[in-house]
């Protein structure tokens, strides 16, 4: 049976996603017991109870050379996170994403033995730097999988993990009419959808690739509009920066990314979580992948896997195009979009995409937590 008694969770989630995946384990969690709950996360968090004294922001790097860049910063934080959840005697430790940042912690609440700790979002431990598996299996009492290929693998290891599923499972494009109304769209046009990602370091290294697939796109196809969804303000505001001097038939809205992606042809989309969910709305993905030189240099010697976009990793094939570091220029995404563009029919492939997504869900994933 749950514990009844209040719990004190503390939780660290650095950038959107994780906030919305963090919120709805902790909806779970709290539709079972009485929660306190501490640390850092975004405005769904919050939502949920949490009161935060750290920038949310400062969690938001990649890579390897940008952590390293701020490791000063980084680590203080940290140890003002592990300060307060010791102090406030915390009985679970969930940390979303960003594995490095929270794998310190995990350490930590883990020798000062008051503390579960929880891993929401596997590190992708089948993809690079396999040898993370003794950390995991030496501080992390559950990992929580979104995808039931990493459920496998951590049950070939023989570590505890469960499969949550994917909040994607249940993605279904909006209404066109709805979203043209909504956002004031001319209806005449065609529309093409850009996710330059969330990170203040991808948006640079990829926006000026993009900005200039979409002049040469729009000199041979002005029947198009180009549609880019941001995650923040600050995001919106660099991108607006970026685009000022161009007069370009572009729309820049916050949280929109469901609702510009159901209605466009196809899309031009940063790797991350946003090229699965360009795929299951049907928005055909040319994903692109775009870091620094020595960034670059030492993933490429460390990637084990053959594919860098979820949905072709999912399916196992590349069914959607992957232009990564030099291959990713605005000559061959205009190709890339051509080739899409004079597709006579599309396969549809949202529903097998839906049906590898599914899981054990948010309530059974929360009553394997409070059983540890």
């Amino acid at each position: 049976m749950p514990i009844k008694k209040t719990l004190k969770v503390g939780i660290v989630a650095g950038e959107h996603s994780g906030d919305r995946l963090g919120a709805k384990i902790i909806q779970a969690l709290k539709s079972q017991n009485d929660i306190e709950l501490f640390g850092v996360g975004g405005p769904k968090l919050a939502a949920q109870g949490l009161i935060s004294e750290f920038d949310f922001n400062k969690l938001n790097v990649m890579g390897i050379i940008e952590p390293l860049l701020n490791y000063r910063e980084l680590s203080n934080l940290r140890k003002k996170l592990i300060k307060l959840f010791k102090e406030k005697e915390i009985d679970y430790f969930i940390g979303v994403d960003s594995p490095d940042f929270n794998m310190a912690i995990h350490k930590n609440m883990k020798a000062a033995k008051t503390s579960k700790n929880i891993q929401l979002v596997s590190p992708s431990v089948w993809g690079w730097r396999e040898n993370r598996i003794k950390s995991i299996k030496k501080y992390i009492d559950l990992t929580v999988c979104l995808f039931n290929f990493e459920h496998d693998f951590y049950n070939k290891k023989n570590l505890n993990s469960v499969h949550l599923g994917h909040p994607f499972s249940n993605l279904f494009p909006n209404q066109k009419l709805d979203v043209i109304n909504k956002f004031n769209l001319d209806e005449s046009k065609k529309f093409v959808a850009i996710l330059p990602g969330s990170r203040k370091s991808e948006i640079k290294n990829i926006l000026p690739t993009y900005i200039e697939f979409i002049r040469k796109h729009f000199e041979k196809y002005n029947d198009f509009n180009y549609l880019i969804p941001v995650a923040d303000k600050r995001s919106k505001d660099l991108i607006e920066k970026e685009f000022f001097f161009y007069d370009l038939p572009i729309k820049i809205e916050i949280n929109c990314s469901r609702e510009f992606l159901s209605i466009s042809d196809f899309s031009v989309v940063t790797s991350g979580t946003a090229t699965l969910e360009a795929a299951v709305l049907g928005a055909e993905p040319i994903i692109c992948y775009k870091t620094s030189k020595l960034n670059y240099f030492i993933l490429s010697r460390m990637l084990k896997v053959s594919h860098i976009g979820l949905p072709n990793l999912l399916l196992n094939k590349r069914r959607f195009p992957e232009l990564v570091q030099q291959e990713a220029t605005s000559r061959t995404i205009l190709k890339e979009a051509e080739f899409i563009q004079n597709q006579k029919s599309k396969s549809l492939i949202q529903e097998e995409l839906r049906d590898l997504l599914h899981g054990e869900g948010n309530t059974k994933t929360a009553e394997k937590i409070l059983l540890l």
